[in-house]
């Protein structure tokens, strides 16, 4: 094998460059501004299922950013109007068929809105890139968490014990999950059992556990249930994206980075200290808004019915 050769056949770069093109025509034509982040920064996030890239600075540790997150969330509070991104994201260990350590990302947020109308312009968008790229026309759905849970496994997920979590995840020969969090029993058991059922088509699953909140705000449903506003969007059983109507409580996101902070203590995983820079802004106040990033190399898969990532990059990490 001639590995000097790039990965992705010239007819799907060109495909690429097409989406490219068309993702900014899409947002200059909504009035949204394309902004530019650092790659490198001295802080990264902290959550525990996501592992940056250590990068060495003369005597300093920095991180290639997982997301433009929190940079982007400094230009809101400092008045920057709708924005978006489109660029590169790093993340480590992460490699398989739908995973490279470096990818593209195209993350966006728009101010005044909620969840609901992002959701919409995220169907607006992909359905857009299918008619233009591939003639075709998508189908497009939307269920509750509690919902897929209810059909598959026959409980609710908001209400479900944490002994209940774990024993159907050890029902599964996960042995050694018998300790594990709610969050992760729901996070494998939605892996395992949910996304393999999903309905053919762009699937948006809303209003995610209180545990899976991350940074999204929450609320209390018709069922008195406290229900994070959260969504992910999938295709083909494939997730493309995850969303938030923001969380802005400057004291509530920092006592979620705090327990995140902890569970990687817990979980002998490298520390993350707290970006001390983004609490100053969301003390500054972050506007109301909805935001949400989508995989873009995941999505450009899909136009092209390809099964692994490295058809649609010119160069995966094994060729680099």
């Amino acid at each position: 094998m001639e590995t000097w050769r790039p990965s992705a056949k010239p007819e799907i770069l060109q495909v690429r460059a097409k989406l490219f093109a068309l993702l900014r025509t899409f947002f200059v034509e909504g009035s949204v501004l394309e902004v530019d982040t650092p790659s490198l920064a001295t802080t990264s996030v902290t959550d525990i299922n996501i592992e940056s890239i250590n990068a060495q600075m003369g005597n300093s540790l920095g991180y290639l950013q997982t997301s433009p997150e929190f940079f982007m969330k400094r230009m809101l509070a400092a008045g920057s109007g709708d924005i978006y991104y489109l660029g590169k994201a790093f993340r480590d260990s992460e490699q398989g068929s739908r995973h490279n350590p470096e990818f593209t990302l195209l993350e966006w947020y728009r101010v005044g809105w909620d969840e609901y109308q992002l959701i919409a312009e995220v169907e607006a968008l992909i359905s857009e890139a299918f008619k233009t790229l591939n003639n075709s026309k998508i189908t497009i759905e939307r269920i509750s968490y509690s919902d897929c849970f209810e059909q598959i496994l026959q409980f609710d997920p908001h209400s479900a014990s944490l002994e209940l979590l774990q024993a159907t995840v050890l029902n599964l020969g996960y042995k050694g999950w018998a300790n594990e969090t709610s969050a992760n029993c729901l996070d494998l058991l939605f892996t395992e059992m949910i996304e393999p059922n999903l309905p053919t088509g762009l699937v948006t699953i809303v209003d995610y556990p209180v545990c899976q909140a991350a940074l999204a705000q929450t609320y209390v449903d018709e069922k008195g249930r406290i229900v994070s506003r959260r969504f992910e969007v999938f295709l083909d059983g494939i997730e493309l994206a995850n969303g938030y109507f923001e969380l802005r409580d400057a004291e509530q996101q920092k006592e979620r980075f705090k327990q995140d902070i902890n569970l990687r203590k817990k979980a002998n995983k490298p520390k993350i200290t707290l970006d001390e820079k983004l609490d100053q802004a969301m003390q500054a106040g972050l506007p109301t808004c909805s935001g949400v990033a989508l995989g873009v190399d995941r999505l450009l898969m899909q136009l092209c019915k390809v099964n692994s990532i490295d058809e649609v990059l010119a160069f995966p990490w094994r060729q680099c």
